[in-house]
């Protein structure tokens, strides 16, 4: 029988759907986008982009 993994170990099995990420120069950090409204959500308060979030081109 399979058994999930543990939580908080840190790792997310498969894409986060409906986000995108692209770099802001001005304030060098990672901005997160909402793919179907194109409005910004988030952005990271450090320089590594963010984990299981395509980046556009």
């Amino acid at each position: 029988m399979a058994k999930n993994p543990p939580t908080g170990d840190g790792h997310r099995i498969g894409q986060v759907r409906q986000r995108s990420q692209t770099f802001n120069p001005t304030t060098e950090r990672w901005v997160k986008r909402d793919t179907d409204t194109g409005r910004f959500i988030d952005q990271k308060s450090n320089d590594a982009p963010f984990k299981g979030v395509r980046k556009e081109k």
